[in-house]
């Protein structure tokens, strides 16, 4: 999907899960062991930095002075912040299904954590403490980050059905349209009417009856271009692209449209492959400037959704609104938000 695309982001495969057990399965006394034994590296350092994160965050927001006094610093109220934003990190890694976020929401937390500790080990006068803390969370920073990457290209190599093409990571979402499915997908299959509701793209134009040139809006007021070629071609079910090799921006995606329930519409499920500039590491930076991909991905469907049911997309622009604070109109300016 052109506007995922764009953002440089990352996310990580939902697959569908049943809790019928087949054969082979495991048994119910072995399920916990067998478990963690088929874990990777990656999904193994990622939950003990999420128990590290509990921990951690439990101790602070219960003894902030004794935690204070350990690192060398002097903020109990400050410390009782670090520990709840730890305990929200250590939790959503552990219990969400998808971790990166959270993953590198840590790697943002330490961050401040060093440029606090380092003011502490530079002016105050726990310099020992606040050294020995300093070190220790460095070397946690480190293995955040390396989980973080190891988590945002855990997608790669994953096969998408009716889509062809070299991919790095995977994206899902759908959307219930009160249309039918042979709707939704006429409306999808002109090409031209993409703009009207993916917010990054500025224009499609058909060159033949497979392929199109796209013209988007990346980060930091990047524009991007690139030809798609069409790999699949059901009517009423089922539209799947990929970029041509020569194009700079490596993607393959699909958009199939099911009948929902009892008669209810459809089901627009949109999936996309794609490589993001600068790999794993760099669609992890991005990210961290607001550039969600699975909520592009939901917003554009959110907005499919209301040009299909009442033709139009409701908005606020152009009704009064407050000023916007220096940050934001700088990072309106260069396109790091709308």
């Amino acid at each position: 999907m052109a506007t995922d695309l764009t953002q440089q982001g990352l996310g990580r495969s939902r697959q569908p899960h049943s809790g019928l057990a087949g054969p082979g399965a495991p048994s119910a006394r072995h399920g916990v062991r067998g478990g963690l034994a088929r874990r990777g590296p990656a999904q193994s350092l990622e939950g003990g930095l999420g128990w590290f994160s509990i921990g951690l965050g439990a101790a602070a927001v219960a003894a902030p002075r004794l935690v204070c006094w350990l690192s060398g610093t002097r903020s109990p109220t400050l410390m009782r912040l670090v520990g709840a934003r730890e305990l929200v990190a250590g939790i959503g890694i552990l219990t969400q299904r998808d971790r990166t976020p959270w993953m590198w929401s840590r790697v943002v937390g330490d961050t401040f954590d060093l440029a606090a500790l380092s003011v502490a080990f530079t002016r105050g006068s726990r310099r020992g403490r606040a050294g020995f803390a300093l070190a220790a969370v460095a070397g946690v920073a480190a293995l955040d980050v390396l989980a973080a990457v190891r988590l945002t290209g855990s997608t790669t190599g994953r096969a998408l059905p009716a889509v062809s093409g070299q991919t790095d990571i995977y994206l899902e979402r759908s959307v219930t349209v009160s249309k039918s499915p042979e709707e939704c997908y006429r409306f999808w299959r002109s090409f031209e009417n993409l703009p009207r509701f993916m917010r990054s793209l500025e224009s499609v134009r058909h060159l033949d009856e497979r392929r199109s040139h796209w013209v988007a809006r990346g980060p930091m007021a990047m524009r991007l271009e690139w030809i798609s070629q069409i790999t699949a071609d059901r009517p009423g079910e089922e539209v799947a692209w990929r970029t041509l090799d020569d194009s700079g921006a490596a993607h393959a995606g699909s958009v199939r449209f099911e009948p929902a329930p009892a008669g209810r519409g459809t089901i627009v499920r949109v999936s996309l492959h794609y490589s993001p500039l600068g790999g794993a590491l760099g669609a992890g930076l991005v990210r961290l400037l607001g550039h969600d991909p699975q909520s592009s991905i939901r917003e554009d469907l959110r907005r499919f959704k209301q040009v299909m049911e009442t033709g139009e997309i409701p908005t606020t622009h152009g009704q009064p609104t407050g000023r916007r604070s220096l940050l934001g109109r700088v990072t309106r300016q260069w396109g790091l938000t709308s």
